[in-house]
Parts: structure tokens; sequence; C-alpha cells
């Protein structure tokens, strides 16, 4: 693991977005793992305003993204299919047939977690993944006692999830209670990882992740065994934790 130390959300946001940009000058072809929520926001942005200053195109680019909500239409303003096209596809030159979402709404969701297993297995894997760390330390939804070997499955989101979530909601209540997320296994299958960090509220969980023992009761712990994981931090998330010089870049 290798730690890139930001000044602040928007520093880490546009280091993250070189980062994807030189990925896919060097790879046009590259298959690209997409996470949502609020913290890649920036980097989206950044990402549309490379595309249309500088011309750099997702024409050969496929895109996973790493979770769904079960129940919710792809219409649906919460929806993470919804998200993706406002907060990225829409603006950029990526064909839809390549931009792949869970499909929550699926009436056989076993069957669907199955078929997007393989659709990504039939690209050899994920070549970089974009991944955000929750407080109790879930990566994409896998909450925390998920084995470190699942692949794409249904979960049942924890409070702390759904609470962290509900600012998108009219109320908690409305928050969904299940979801499709790729695997622990699945992720940890990708060729390279990206994990952004940002604000107060991420302290613990990077500080955990950093310097904790690897545990299922915080899933993100075993990132520490993947060969090539850079997580990008700001100074809020980095703040009063002890980084060890070997891993700071």
């Amino acid at each position: 693991m290798k730690i890139i130390t930001a000044k602040n959300y928007k520093d880490m946001s546009h280091l993250v977005a070189n980062i994807i940009i030189q990925r896919i000058r060097d790879h046009s072809e590259l298959t690209l793992g997409l996470a949502t929520g609020g913290t890649p926001i920036e980097t989206y942005k950044y990402l549309i305003e490379d595309h249309q200053q500088n011309n750099t195109s997702y024409q050969n680019v496929c895109t996973f993204n790493l979770d769904e909500y079960i129940g919710i239409e792809p219409t649906d303003h919460n929806s993470y299919h919804f998200y993706m096209q406002s907060n990225l596809f829409d603006h950029i030159d990526i064909p839809t047939r390549q931009t792949h979402i869970p499909n929550g709404k699926a009436k056989g969701i076993i069957a669907e977690c199955e078929a997007y297993e393989a659709k990504i297995q039939s690209k050899d894997g994920i070549d970089l993944q974009l991944l955000g760390i929750g407080t109790n330390g879930h990566i994409g939804f896998n909450e925390p006692g998920t084995s470190f070997d699942t692949s794409t499955q249904v979960v049942q989101l924890a409070d702390a999830t759904r609470q962290a979530n509900a600012r998108y909601f009219k109320s908690v209540e409305k928050v969904p209670k299940k979801a499709i997320t790729m695997g622990i296994g699945t992720i940890m299958k990708s060729k390279e990882i990206l994990l952004l960090v940002s604000g107060k509220n991420k302290r613990k969980a990077l500080e955990r992740l950093i310097n904790g023992e690897i545990d299922p009761i915080f899933p993100a712990s075993i990132l520490n065994h993947h060969p090539s994981v850079t997580v990008v931090a700001d100074h809020d998330a980095l703040q009063n934790t002890v980084v060890p010089s070997s891993i700071l870049l």
C-alpha cells in the first residue's frame, strides 16, 4: 500500500482524476471500476473537464460500478444508474453498451449477481478500481463481517451505512435495506486499486486501515494484502494518523 497526501478534497480529487486520465492514455481499452457517493463527485467533474478541454476519449473504455440498491428503478434520482449518468456518463464519449451497473430491479437477483460477475471476469477483471471507505470500514457495500473471498452478491445494509446515505433520501426509512455489490474477492482481483479518503469523519477508518489488524470485521483491512493499492487522502482524513514513511509517496 502507498499513500499520497492531498491538501484538501479538491486536491485529492484532482490527483485521482490525473491518475485515471494517465491510465486511459496509456491503455485506451481500460476496464475501469467506478464508485458512487459523495467522495468521487469532484473526481468525475475533473474527468469531464479534461474530456472537454483535452479530448481524452472513453470510446474504448469499459466500466463496472461497484454496487446498486435493490428495489430502485434505474431512473430514480437515488439510483446509482442515475448518479453515474448525471455525474459522468452523460458528459463523456463512452458508449452506453460499455457501461455496466447491477440491475437492482432484476426479477432474479441471484442470477443478476452471477451474470454481473461473469461480465467482469469476461474482461479479465478490473484494471483500475476506484474505492471509497465507509466509517465502519465497508468497501463497496461489503459490510463488517463479510468474507474476504466473496464474489458479486446481495447484501443487507448496516444501519450505519443507511444512516450515512440518508442525506440523499427524504428519510432513513426510505433508504433501501439491501443492495447488490461486487464482492471483496472480486475487488481484490483488480489489477490496481485507488482508495479515496476525505474528511474528518473518515479519520478513524483510515487510521485503522493503516495501523490496524486485517480482520473481516473491518472489510477494507484486506486491502493491505493487495499488491497495488494507492490511498489518496486529504489532510483532514490523515490528521493525527501515524503513517509509516515507507508507504508515503
